[in-house]
């Protein structure tokens, strides 16, 4: 059994959000403060039996600020699970929940009270008045299928049936936090998964006895220890003369208790490298326990349910790559997506979405107005299998920054990569990414695919397309002047989208009288004496102002060119590395550029 479907009402940041997660494995992504936290937590509100109660009472931080406590209203937190047919544990679990043959749902509401919705009916008090304390917390299972989560308005009763605690002990939720302490855990017997895990291996009571007799002999040859005897001794007389004969207490040495449990509390996972042999995982990095951790409870789930003592299972883990080296956040997800266990997560890690199908992902970005859109990328309309297969391809670790940024500007390669940064920062004194624009090359002319992704119900952000005239791939030979099924580029604009073209190619487009010296001191670097001097003499020429506006435009048409077989020649990349080292010489940036910026953060 698995979560397909989250609905959430006035929660926290979220509004309004309606998200399909039928997948074993969902990654929410998404800026800071959108909500990916308040998403875990909504999903423990209303299946998580460890969660305090205290929890599901919520505070006036809790209600989204759009929502008015003093007038009736709700908070409405809803899942729909699928996948239980056929398994006798899970389909009994939700029996009262069904509203179809493999559907079921649960749902949360902190609305007015009983008494106090009775008191407005009777207009006995104002609907004005509230307070946070009229509102309390109800958890119902299945009820109409006709009424849509979203649906269910504040004084709409008699949907579903109550939902007790105790059907939920079966229904097992773990939660991993962003910040947490796995070595503490470990130990903590309340916690640990180890201890779980022992347990769900069920050692016959026979084996169980044979370990603590072993238990027993160690504490009777330590006891015999005629210093630990003599410690022991010493103790026990001080702590009954200290204690006086009222609260007179027995005190000896001893490895533990003899019993099986006290086995089971003082068992210690042991680590081995080529470094380090048997050492405890408290002298282990912070990385390398996290994946401890996780292992040992995935190998628990396991055998819950082989053990038959599952009625369902979930996992939620905040920000997974916390102290991970890339290649361990790359190997954890394969490992997660191979359980059968569901797994939620939050990330901002660009190694993980690139790692991870397209369809797992869900994106939540603040629109201007301070409301939450979420999109699950995979469902856009607008793509087909072929263009959800090449975007997978495609969203390597780097142009995975696309899916983070707060708005983005898509170019098609390396050069515009390297030098429209440094350029704005060197010109304009902007910091592009602390503006909150990430520069993400494509390494190509196929903007289409990628301008899919920027609408309602999808990536909800501005995205700026900064593309050549000509279309030109810019590692495609001479012979090609444009691609025969490159996109039309107008075609593509839209609510988040806007193309900005220049009159030619990128490199010729950046030479200007401005830009000159960058070039001149780009290749000074690069060591092509006659271009260089080419060049200086051009800049010389420009400089003097005595040419007419058809000579010095034909002189720059000249300089662009040899500027564009430079870049070539050397390799576009590494020509556009060298030159942005010198964009500090520059004191100019196109105008389809600034366009693009201005239009970006407009």
């Amino acid at each position: 059994m698995k979560i397909s479907r989250v609905v959430i009402r006035n929660y926290r940041a979220i509004e309004c959000l309606d998200i399909n997660v039928d997948n074993d494995l969902c990654c929410l992504i998404g800026e800071n403060n959108t909500g990916k936290t308040a998403i875990i937590r909504a999903i423990q509100i209303c299946l998580d039996v460890t969660l305090p109660s205290y929890l599901r009472s919520l505070s006036r931080e809790d209600v989204n600020v759009s929502v008015d406590i003093s007038s009736p209203s709700q908070v409405l937190i809803g899942l729909e699970l699928t996948g239980f047919e056929g398994k006798e544990n899970e389909e009994a679990l939700v029996a009262t929940w069904k509203t179809s043959p493999d559907t079921a749902r649960i749902f949360y509401r902190f609305r007015p009270k009983p008494r106090i919705r009775e008191q407005l009916d009777n207009d006995e008090i104002d609907e004005n008045s509230l307070t946070l304390d009229d509102y309390s917390w109800e958890i119902k299972g299945g009820g109409d299928p006709a009424t849509d989560l979203l649906d269910i308005e504040w004084n709409d009763d008699g949907i579903g049936e109550s939902v007790r605690f105790s059907d939920l002990q079966s229904f097992l939720v773990t939660q991993l936090p962003a910040l947490r302490d796995v070595e503490n855990d470990l130990r903590n017997t309340r916690l640990s998964p180890l201890i779980k895990l022992i347990e769900a291996f069920e050692i016959d009571p026979a084996e169980q006895d044979a370990l603590v007799a072993i238990l027993d002999d160690a504490n009777e040859q330590i006891s015999q220890s005629q210093t630990i005897a003599q410690v022991a001794d010493a103790i026990d007389e001080r702590f009954k003369e200290v204690s006086g004969p009222a609260f007179e207490m027995n005190a000896a040495l001893g490895l533990s208790a003899s019993t099986f449990r006290a086995i089971l509390r003082n068992l210690k996972i042991i680590l081995s490298d080529l470094s380090l042999q048997d050492f405890e995982p408290g002298r282990n990095g912070l990385g390398m326990n996290n994946i401890l951790y996780i292992a040992i409870l995935l190998e628990y789930l396991k055998r819950r349910v082989e053990g038959g003592n599952s009625s369902g299972q979930l996992v939620l883990i905040e920000e997974p790559e916390a102290h991970l080296h890339p290649q361990l956040q790359a190997s954890l997800m394969t490992a997660l997506m191979n359980t059968g266990v569901q797994v939620i997560l939050t990330s901002h890690s660009t190694h993980i979405t690139s790692q991870i199908p397209l369809a797992t992902v869900v994106s939540l970005t603040k629109r201007d107005n301070a409301t939450i859109s979420v999109g699950n990328l995979a469902l856009n309309a607008d793509l087909d299998d072929k263009e959800v297969a090449d975007l997978e391809r495609y969203l390597d670790s780097t142009k995975s920054s696309l899916l983070f940024a707060r708005k983005v500007m898509l170019v098609e390669g390396p050069s515009e990569l390297f030098l429209i940064p440094a350029l704005f920062q060197n010109v304009e004194e902007i910091d592009l990414e602390r503006a909150g624009i990430s520069v993400v090359a494509i390494h190509g002319v196929h903007f289409d695919v990628y301008a899919k992704l920027f609408q309602t119900g999808s990536l909800e952000k501005k995205c700026a397309i900064v593309a050549d005239a000509d279309l030109t791939p810019s590692d495609a030979s001479d012979e090609f002047s444009i691609v025969d099924d490159a996109p039309n580029l107008a075609a593509l604009e839209g609510d988040f989208v806007k193309v900005f073209v220049g009159a030619t190619t990128f490199e010729r487009e950046l030479v200007s009288e401005a830009t000159l010296p960058m070039f001149i001191e780009a290749v000074r670097d690069l060591g092509a004496p006659q271009i260089l001097q080419t060049l200086e003499t051009g800049h010389a020429k420009l400089g003097l102002g005595l040419l007419s506006d058809a000579e010095e435009e034909n002189l720059l048409n000249e300089l662009r060119t040899k500027v564009l077989n430079t870049a070539k020649r050397f390799g576009k990349a590494r020509f556009a590395q060298v030159t942005a080292r010198h964009a500090d010489e520059a004191t100019d940036i196109p105008e389809y550029i600034m366009n693009a910026y201005e239009w970006l953060v407009g």
